[in-house]
């Protein structure tokens, strides 16, 4: 992600906050020569009227350049989170499944979230305030040294070493929020873990154990985030202190400088008042500075996950060549040749040297113990994942070369934990064909024996559901997620244990439908069932990432012993993990 290019989209915002605050600066810049100039007035009995007017315009000038400062600046800020938020689900939601899977699902949010949050305030705010404070203790400094150049020295002293301290507390602080950063992380991602295994935390009595643990992650945050806050508090304080001395200093020497003669009275008025205008820009400088080092601590966190690699979108292949080659009518469904895969670098293989290839019709069950590689099978169809080696062809195009999007309008995909969204049934149902017509919506419900449920439903498709599809039962869910994949009219229908929460009528069903189903598409499914295999045109024998068989129940029964002992044990009818 280009954070430079975000904020350059938003450089006029920015810019004109800028120029309208440093206007509201320089009207703050002229206002105690102006009551220098009244005091003059008053002493020499000449007319007020004008002084007084001039500083009152002066105020509302300052007021209303203030306000559209903040206004503006905080309007390019609010920009810049969403254009940074946007780029970031944008990578995401297309980042590759194998290196998704390696970030912590807590840190992914938080750093979506909060530190995107963080990191406006250094890109705009701080920034901002940085240039327009800078401006302001630049130019106090300019008028104080043209009014009396001697106690400027003075005061530039007393306000050195409050500065030097201030920028040793500004780097400490950025140091300290990175630790935090990653303390509040870590508390999310813990969170997230529990959550989303409450019922397992709860089935294993684990909750005063879970909530130590996170206890922990939550006490860490705590104690960097107050060392976060200590260093800036004392921010503040620092500059008061270097303030407080030179304002003594400046008061006593410049009164005795009056009673001599070498000093007006009206300039050292004006002298202090630039003394105490000078305070807050420069308080504000430092504390800008401490936010930017807080927020550069985000922007790097921000930064990283936008790393995240992407899929490959785009391919060489289009619908034409695919019927120009083969026709999708007469080439294989799916084709596998020579595909090999592992899912770390020097790893065991899930598959190796696999090869097959699948008609345009009917239903093929891959059967094979845990672990074989059946369900690696389905990931590489779908390309979320990509072959260390060989070729995957769907329809007769390469998938490799195929654009995504068109690759993934040809598969209808039910996985094996069927996810569902927060949303009504109907949102669920419609979610890969959202322009899919009330009598296709019905077919679909149909075809996977959903009709009674849904009817019995208090309000039918507009039902909401929870989170994971809360308020269905795991069939059901199962049963939905089937309906959703068929609404595709897929070219290819991968099920992975589609049928494992199915009680025996809804599988009879189910299995009634897929046959018709198959007459206009290749059903691949991954089956623990015996009647879900005996009712298979092909079968798959997948073991130790290998082909191992093929044919149909009765040819593997009699040929396979593999087959024969899954057949016997985990194919067993009602059996079934």
């Amino acid at each position: 992600m280009n954070l430079s290019a975000i904020v350059r989209r938003h450089r006029v915002l920015l810019a004109v906050g800028i120029f309208l605050g440093l206007g509201g600066t320089a009207a703050t810049l002229v206002q105690p020569l102006l009551i220098g100039d009244l005091i003059e007035a008053v002493a020499a009995d000449e007319s007020v009227t004008w002084p007084i007017l001039s500083i009152a315009a002066l105020f509302v000038a300052d007021a209303v350049l203030a306000a559209a400062h903040f206004y503006l600046i905080g309007r390019a800020g609010e920009n810049i989170v969403l254009d940074m938020r946007s780029t970031l689900t944008g990578r995401l939601l297309h980042s590759q499944i194998r290196a998704f899977n390696k970030l912590e699902h807590g840190d992914v949010f938080t750093r979506t979230v909060s530190d995107t949050s963080i990191a406006r305030i250094a890109l705009s705010s701080s920034v901002a305030q940085m240039i327009t404070a800078g401006f302001t203790t630049v130019g106090c400094i300019a008028v104080m040294a043209w009014l009396d150049w001697q106690m400027l020295l003075v005061t530039a002293g007393c306000l050195g070493v409050a500065s030097t301290l201030a920028l040793f507390l500004a780097r400490a602080v950025r140091k300290a929020a990175v630790q935090n950063r990653e303390d509040t992380s870590d508390y999310g991602s813990g969170l997230l873990r529990v959550l989303g295994a409450l019922t397992t935390v709860k089935a294993s009595r684990a909750e005063e154990r879970e909530a130590e643990r996170i206890d922990t992650l939550a006490r860490s945050a705590r104690a960097s985030g107050i060392r976060v806050t200590r260093l800036s508090a004392m921010l503040m304080p620092a500059m008061n202190v270097g303030t407080q001395v030179s304002l003594a200093v400046v008061i006593a020497w410049g009164m005795a400088r009056t009673a001599t003669g070498a000093m007006k009275p009206e300039d050292l008025t004006s002298f202090i008042m630039y003394l105490f205008y000078l305070v807050s820009p420069l308080v504000m400088l430092f504390m800008s500075i401490g936010e930017f080092q807080q927020g550069r601590a985000a922007i790097d966190r921000v930064k990283d996950l936008a790393t995240v690699e992407q899929e490959t979108a785009g391919g060489t292949e289009v619908t034409g060549a695919i019927g120009a080659t083969a026709g999708p009518d007469t080439a294989p469904a799916v084709e596998f040749e020579n595909v090999g895969f592992g899912y770390s670098e020097g790893g065991a293989r899930a598959l190796d040297g696999v090869s097959f290839a699948l008609p345009a019709t009917g239903v093929t069950a891959i059967v094979g113990p845990s672990g074989a590689g059946k369900s690696t099978l389905f990931q590489l169809i779908e390309r979320f994942y990509s072959p260390d080696q060989g070729t995957i062809r769907v329809s007769g195009a390469d998938t490799a070369r195929l654009p995504l999007d068109e690759l993934r309008s040809r598969i209808g995909l039910v996985e094996q934990d069927s996810p569902l969204m927060r949303g009504t049934v109907r949102e669920n149902l419609v979610y890969a064909r959202p322009d899919a017509t009330p009598a296709e919506i019905a077919d679909a419900v149909a075809a996977a024996h959903l009709t009674q449920v849904v009817d019995a439903l208090p309000d039918g498709l507009d039902t909401r559901l929870g989170e994971g599809g809360a308020g269905l039962s795991g069939g059901q869910r199962q049963r939905l997620a089937i309906a959703r994949a068929l609404l595709t009219r897929p070219a290819v229908l991968l099920l992975d244990e589609a049928t494992s929460n199915l009680d025996s009528d809804s599988e009879t069903a189910l299995r009634s439908a897929l046959t018709t189903i198959g007459a206009h598409c290749q059903v691949l499914t991954i089956a623990h069932r015996i009647s879900t295999t005996m009712g298979a045109d092909h079968i798959l024998l997948i073991e130790d990432g290998r082909l191992r068989a093929r044919g149909s129940h009765t040819e593997l029964m009699a040929a396979d012993t593999t087959y024969r002992r899954l057949a016997s044990q985990q194919l067993a009818p009602l059996g079934a993990a």
